[in-house]
């Protein structure tokens, strides 16, 4: 392709993905992830991922994005940022992952990623591709740290320099040959305070065993959580935000312009004992189309008798 045309190509995906409502777009190279693929190995050997098996299939189409969609050349990833303008009450009250607050993600960001697509294909003519948020296999952070949107941190999630870590990632995968982005710096330095706050050790520099991680026993783990974790919880019923908590570079975190990200109005007179008390048909109407609905009302219930221990 003529450079003229790549780089008009180029500036209009990054264009469109501001009038859409994304925060961030980078580019790279729909290619092999040869730098990631013995990373992964080695924490599907260490049975890191606990009892998500899912992990472990498909690896690789996780390690080559251009596995799936035929003919990729490029990955476009993207950042929403979820970061609340108000946090709900945690004085003698239960807590859930900020991402949590509102409307399930992967209803709000797909649309908008549905709006890119049919954009970019109205302004550039026929695209092949294929959208994603968290719905397949992806080394989502992987890819955007690759196209400078970010670093991985030593809590494994992607930061960004400008903003922190409170982002959603999404990509397209697409047959549009475009500029890549290069990768930036890692910037923890000798900072050590995500792992230093883990109450389970789930977090070693750069490393995350999953098994040990309060998202992973509050949400993906489907049996009793372990007792090994009694008196760690601190009070998480549903995700966990420590590591980001404490993450010096979410200083510079700014509130989403997300409405559909806003909370139940209910959920800020929320304290211990509604969450204990709550029945099932309240948790259909508080939590209709939330995050809270992937570990069902049992679950939920099953984590609220785990933390308050």
């Amino acid at each position: 392709m003529p450079e003229n045309i790549q780089d008009n190509h180029t500036k209009l995906v990054k264009e469109v993905s501001k009038q859409v409502g994304f925060d961030y777009c980078g580019i790279s190279k729909a290619e092999f992830l040869k730098e990631e693929a013995s990373r992964v190995e080695s924490w599907l050997k260490n049975k890191h991922h606990g009892k998500m098996d899912y992990m472990a299939r498909h690896l690789e189409k996780r390690l080559d994005p251009s596995r799936l969609v035929e003919g990729a050349k490029s990955v476009i990833s993207l950042l929403f940022n979820y970061y609340p303008e108000e946090f709900l009450p945690e004085k003698d009250n239960f807590k859930i992952a900020k991402y949590a607050y509102g409307r399930d993600y992967h209803l709000v960001i797909n649309k908008k990623l549905k709006e890119f697509l049919t954009e970019l294909t109205n302004r550039i003519g026929g695209i092949h591709g294929r959208v994603f948020v968290d719905s397949a296999p992806v080394l989502e952070r992987q890819l955007a740290a690759k196209s400078g949107l970010g670093w991985i941190g030593k809590n494994t999630l992607l930061i960004n320099k400008a903003q922190g870590s409170y982002f959603f990632i999404a990509e397209l995968i697409t047959d549009l040959d475009l500029i890549p982005d290069g990768p930036i710096g890692d910037f923890c330095g000798t900072c050590t305070r995500c792992m230093d706050a883990c109450p389970t050790q789930a977090l070693t520099p750069y490393q995350m065993d999953a098994s040990k991680c309060i998202s992973y026993l509050t949400i993906e783990l489907k049996d009793q959580i372990p007792e090994e974790f009694t008196g760690k919880m601190n009070d998480w019923i549903f995700g966990c935000d420590i590591c980001q908590d404490v993450c010096p570079w979410n200083r510079f975190s700014k509130p989403n312009q997300e409405p559909q990200f806003v909370p139940n109005s209910e959920l800020f007179n929320f304290n211990k004992q509604s969450w204990e008390e709550m029945t099932v048909e309240t948790f259909h109407v508080l939590f209709q189309k939330s995050p809270l609905t992937r570990t069902k009302f049992n679950g939920l219930k099953k984590n609220i008798s785990f933390a308050g221990k």
